[in-house]
């Protein structure tokens, strides 16, 4: 019984589908969308490279109702609300989902009216940036989103939380906006030019050229991309289709972070000058 002492109505399971594909489902996860009555997803929070909605369903063997950013935000989740006041419903969300969404505000909303929530965790971005990088999790500080440019303004915020960070000696783990209903997933590139301008205009030297980020592209998929270098360089590389994630290091590395940098991510010998 959920606090406030209501009586259970029906059931809202929230379902991680992982990171790439229809396989990264959890076992528990597929058999709470198979014993569903009605199945919903969406995928504007992340973009899941590898994923096919026909063979999502054909595997749940049920058909998959997709909602937009309206039906979650605006519409306060109504559709999924009601039929689970006296349903079983999945929600599937890419990644885990309660992590980097707002899917938390329709937890509560579903509790507050009675409906059991249950949640299925899914593999997340946050955990696979720190295993495909090696940087370790106890050092990331506070993560940001670098979002696109709006009517020719930018914001300030992710230059703001990487220099909050890099204070502390600690990591940023940067998410870079998509807007899923024009398909536009942002770059590696296009957020290090986003963050470089921030640089010229406030000049503290928190993102040059010269500064050591890392790279990430289609985490989870076999052909994943792990890239470490300084700036200047990464401006150029390839990554890629999207999704594409940013990390910007602390100012000094533990020794086993350097190493993994270089064998794992392709950093120059030199990131070795940053332990300390």
């Amino acid at each position: 019984m959920p606090s406030g002492g209501v009586k259970d109505l029906g059931e809202l399971v929230f379902i991680g589908l992982g990171l790439y594909d229809e396989n990264d489902m959890s076992l528990r996860g597929l058999k709470e969308a198979e014993t569903a009555d009605f199945v919903f997803a969406e995928f504007y929070t992340s973009l899941m490279a590898g994923l096919s909605l026909e063979r999502l369903e054909e595997r749940i063997g049920k058909k998959v109702i997709i909602v937009t950013r309206k039906t979650l935000e605006e519409d306060n989740g109504e559709p999924i609300l009601q039929k689970a006041e006296n349903m079983k419903v999945a929600f599937l969300v890419p990644g885990d989902p309660l992590i980097a969404t707002t899917h938390v505000d329709l937890r509560i909303r579903a509790q507050k009216r009675g409906i059991k929530t249950l949640v299925v965790h899914g593999v997340s971005i946050v955990s696979a940036v720190m295993g495909l990088s090696g940087l370790q999790n106890y050092r990331f500080g506070r993560s940001v989103t670098v979002p696109f440019l709006e009517n020719g303004l930018v914001s300030e915020t992710p230059y703001n939380v990487i220099a909050e960070n890099k204070a502390r000696d600690l990591h940023t783990l940067c998410f870079l906006d998509i807007k899923a209903e024009k398909k536009q997933y942002m770059t590696v590139k296009e957020a290090l030019e986003i963050l470089l301008a921030l640089e010229k205009k406030r000049k503290m030297h928190v993102v040059t050229l010269d500064s050591v980020a890392v790279g990430l592209a289609k985490a989870g998929a076999g052909d994943a991309v792990v890239k470490a270098d300084k700036i200047k360089a990464l401006l150029s590389f390839e990554f890629g289709s999207p999704p594409h994630v940013l990390v910007f290091p602390a100012p000094r590395l533990h020794f086993v972070e350097a190493e993994a940098l270089i064998n794992l991510a392709g950093a120059p010998e030199q990131v070795n000058k940053l332990v300390g």
